[in-house]
Order: C-alpha cells, then structure tokens, then sequence
C-alpha cells in the first residue's frame, strides 16, 4: 500500500482506555488493520495517534516489531555525552520509544476476551493483572503483552538459589531476578533472632529469607496493593504464614526490632509510570525516610540493613559522600559493608549506552548501628 493511501477517518475508541504506565488515552484513533503498512503506521504513531487493531494479531505482532526497528534508527550519539546527561539522554529516548509502540491498541471485550484472528487466550493473564472486567476496555498492545509476560513469570516462578525456593512475582510487582543482594544477605549472620522489620517488601522475598535464616517473626510492610497479594501468596506457598506478617503500612510498623531491613528503588529519579516505583525514588524520599525513622525502630544493639547499588554513583545521580551524609543526619553509623559485583548481560552489549556505569557497579548490603550520642538520647527518652 502506498504511502499516500487514506486513513484520514478518525473515530472514538469503543471501551475505556486502560494503561498501568499512566498514560493518558490518545487523542485520536485510527482503525488499523493487515492493509497498514509499517511506514504509515510509524507515521500516525509517531504523530501520537493512536491504532486501534482489527486485524490478525500476530500481524499486530510483527508490525509492533517493524516499528520498533524504525524507531531504533533514531540514533543518538550518546558516547559524546558525559552523566548524567547521557542517562537522562537514554530514558528520554526510552520513553519515547515505549509512547510510540504504545500507541497500537487491542480492544478487549468483557471477561477479558481478545476477540483478533489468531489471538491468544488472555482471559488469565488479564485476569491477575487486573482483577473481574465486566465490560471491555482499550489497553496498548505493548503492555497486553506485558501482561502476558508476568503471567508466564508468576506461573513459572524466579528461582532463588539463597532461598532454596521459588518466588512467584505478580504483574506490576519487581521480580527478585538479580540475586547478587540475596547472596549477600544469606552470608552475613543476623544481630538477634527475634523480630525484624522487611520495609517495602514487595514480592517477600527478603522477608522469606530472614526467616530461613533463623528470625523467629517478620513483619513486612508495603504499600502497593499488588506487592501485598503478591507477599502473602509467596509466603504461604513457602508456609511461612506464622512466621511472617504482611501489613499495608508506609515505612514502620509500631514498635522495635532487632533487624531492619529495606532494599529501596536505587536511583533517584521521578517515576514516570506505577511500574517504575521500584526503580526510581523521587527525591530520595524513600531511602531518606526510612533511614532517618530507623534508630527509633530499633532494639538495642539492632542493626539496620540498607541493599544499594552505586550505579547512580556512576551515573552522576548521588556521590557517595550524599549518602554516607544521609546515614549520619539519621543517627546511624556504618558497621561493616558487604560488596559484590552483580553480572549484566547489559554491561557486554556494546549497544548498551550505559554499559560502562553497568560495568563497574558494586551491590552493597550496608550495616548500619545506632551512634552512641543517638542511643544515649534515645534510652533517656
């Protein structure tokens, strides 16, 4: 088909739009089918109109496809940048790439039926991603397949070796795939066996572990509705469930422990969708809270423990001098650091930008004590 050819006839799109990243619906919609050509839908896409698929889907597949190889055309020179230019460079051109292959769209009908010729049964998948649908709804086709991708992920599960288990992540909720941290923390002895508090939980992974090792009770906190359903699932398929306590609470729950421990999102940054809160943490807000609310949570001779990268280091996003100013502004000192270097497929993939940050990062599990002068304060309070 020519380029010229017409597709000039807008219409309304004909369930609500959905999107988990937080995107607002196109402002106009277009139908597409097996007809479009790749360059005329890169063209529509590109322009931020959006694709409404009535054809095969996995000609919907392979167009996502074409469109991802015009876009990566799109070269940027990011060796000629210095960070932290380059990393903002990079997730600009990320986001702009995930924007233009979301705006081809799949309707799915009520009951979570993907109604396209050669189309998957997605009724499961929808269904733990986003609960009963009663009535239909519009969502990206780069997220459906998302969708579809958690599922397989929850199904199967993420071995994790420090475990001896399996942990069954839930769609929007971070898989604990990289297990350099996980190592670090099945290595190094706890304070006492008692109590600890696991903050942001997520799939439970930490707090699974603190119990393998030992600690008599767990209370894990988070927020995110999904990490909740996705901690207590992952705790009684370990049996865990008299040992742990999933509690939806922001940071602490009442009362001390003698292990606090918190892996926070690692670099600061603004989330640009729900699914990046486990990567970015807007204004430190997170990491800051959490340090400075620790000495008040902790028994005597407790210890906090922090699991950070320095790739925001390396990035130019934090010094280290920032965050060792964090752990002594909280009243807390540093006992002992445990480092490892995590192994990325990313970091040997010459068309990674930020491969040379990827390549020199350390994973760190910080242990960290009340100062005296703090502790003093505190016992007389």
């Amino acid at each position: 088909m020519p380029e010229t050819t017409t597709h000039a006839q807008m219409h309304n799109l004909p369930y609500p739009y959905r999107s988990e990243n937080g995107w607002a619906a196109p402002k106009r919609i277009e139908f597409a089918d097996d007809t479009m050509t790749a360059d005329v839908a890169y063209r529509l896409a590109s322009e931020g109109i959006g694709l409404l698929w009535t054809g095969d889907f996995q000609n919907a597949r392979q167009l996502l496809q074409a469109l991802g190889r015009r876009i990566a055309k799109r070269r940027v020179k990011y060796a000629d940048l210095t960070y932290p230019e380059r990393f903002h460079k990079v997730r600009l051109a990320k986001s702009q790439r995930a924007r233009t292959l979301g705006m081809l769209l799949l309707a799915i009908e009520p009951g979570h039926q993907l109604k396209q010729r050669r189309a998957p049964d997605v009724e499961q998948a929808c269904q733990a991603a986003y609960g009963e649908a009663s009535s239909g709804y519009v969502v990206p086709m780069t997220e459906l397949l998302g969708v579809i991708s958690a599922y397989e992920w929850r199904k199967k599960g993420v071995e994790v070796p420090a475990l001896g288990a399996t942990i069954h992540p839930h769609f929007g909720v971070f898989a604990p795939t990289r297990s350099e941290y996980l190592d670090l923390i099945a290595r190094t002895p706890l304070p006492a066996t008692d109590m600890a508090f696991d903050i942001g939980t997520g799939t439970g992974v930490l707090a699974a572990l603190l119990v393998k090792k030992g600690m008599k009770k767990v209370i894990a906190t988070d927020i995110n509705p999904s990490a909740l359903a996705c901690a207590n699932d992952n705790i009684a398929r370990l049996g865990m469930s008299k040992q742990v306590q999933i509690k939806e609470m922001d940071l602490f729950p009442f009362g001390q422990a003698d292990l606090l421990i918190c892996n926070p999102p690692w670099l600061p940054g603004r989330p640009s969708s729900p699914l990046e809160l486990a990567i970015y943490d807007q204004d430190q807000k997170m990491l800051t809270n959490f340090l400075s609310g620790a000495s008040s949570h902790l028994k005597p001779e407790g210890q906090v423990w922090l699991i950070m990268s320095d790739l925001a280091e390396h990035l130019k996003l934090r010094t280290r001098a920032e965050l060792l100013e964090k752990i002594e502004q909280a009243g807390l000192i540093v006992l002992e650091k445990h480092d490892t270097r995590p192994v990325h497929p990313k970091s040997l993939d010459p068309e990674d930008p930020l491969a040379d940050a990827r390549r020199v990062e350390v994973t760190s599990l910080w242990r960290l004590g009340v100062a005296p002068s703090r502790e003093a304060s505190t016992h007389a309070g």
